[in-house]
């Protein structure tokens, strides 16, 4: 059985023009048995007023939760929007990436139980992702794939074979237990699963390896990667290279995952009760049923 509902969890700090682009994105595809969690890292009210601006007249359920600034916590955001969800599939993208009107229904296409789905992206270059955010006569969700084949000669993205589709299923099965490049720029998977390994680990904070933390207790639960390259690329936008001083500590931790067989987070989406989420949620936005 495919998803009954999948639940969209975009990440995002202090970028709203950014975001705008991702929930337009969203806005615009053409399958919507979805809805969107903003899972956002402690914004200024920028944010919420981007967030609250696309609400008017977005197609789908779209909730916005907040927690406080106290460093990179992606981790933590992430279990915070996924307890406030409903679906039954979970896709995981960034706040900076742009997705195709076919992202959720490729997703969906994608989705079987015991696989995660790993996908891929495109990287714009800086002076594009300035001019496209300064314009917003640009919509780059709904360009064709000869208008980036264009770009890509003109060297503003860095590869354009990715916004290809590629059919098949067993292909996709030939490194079923490859942890290395799930990213949650573009990660998907069932909510029982994620629950099962008790989500992410909130040890791992500041920038770096939280995703691969995970994808590598899904393998240890005995959930496979698929590979979703060729049906779900995503557009990413240049960003300034983030923080990286506590990457030390995260590659320790990393290792120690790897040495062990351990499945559940130590600290992970079981501290998220009701009230706590509650208490988190800024503003129900959108069409929400009950």
């Amino acid at each position: 059985m495919p998803p009954r509902l999948i639940s969209v969890i975009v990440t995002t700090y202090n970028r709203p023009d950014a975001l705008r682009a991702v929930l337009a994105s969203l806005a615009a595809q053409t399958d919507t048995a979805f809805e969107v969690l903003v899972a956002d890292d402690g914004s200024r009210q920028e944010t919420a007023a981007a967030v609250a601006e696309a609400a008017v007249n977005f197609p789908v359920p779209l909730v916005h939760l907040w927690q406080s600034d106290d460093g990179f916590r992606a981790a933590a955001a992430r279990n915070l929007a996924v307890a406030a969800s409903r679906g039954d599939y979970l896709v995981f993208v960034d706040g900076d990436c742009v997705l195709r009107p076919d992202f959720v229904a490729r997703h969906r296409a994608l989705a079987e139980p015991a696989w995660f789905v790993a996908g891929n992206r495109v990287l714009l270059s800086e002076s594009f992702t300035k001019k496209v955010l300064q314009s917003p006569m640009i919509e780059l969700h709904g360009d064709s794939r000869l208008n980036w084949l264009g770009r890509r000669f003109y060297g503003v993205i860095n590869r354009w074979l990715p916004l290809c589709f590629v059919p098949g299923n067993g292909w996709r099965k030939r490194q079923p237990q490859r942890w290395q490049g799930a990213r949650t720029c573009n990660l998907a998977m069932w909510r029982s699963d994620f629950d099962a390994i008790n989500g992410f680990d909130e040890a791992f904070q500041g920038w770096g390896h939280e995703d691969a933390d995970l994808a590598i207790r899904l393998l240890h639960a005995g959930v496979r990667r698929k590979d979703g390259r060729f049906a779900t690329a995503v557009l990413h936008l240049w960003h300034r290279e983030n923080d990286r001083s506590n990457l030390v500590e995260n590659e320790r931790r990393l290792a120690e995952i790897l040495a062990a067989d351990r499945r559940r987070a130590a600290v992970g989406i079981d501290t998220y009760n009701p009230d706590r989420v509650s208490a988190a949620v800024l503003q129900k936005l959108g069409k929400i049923s009950g």
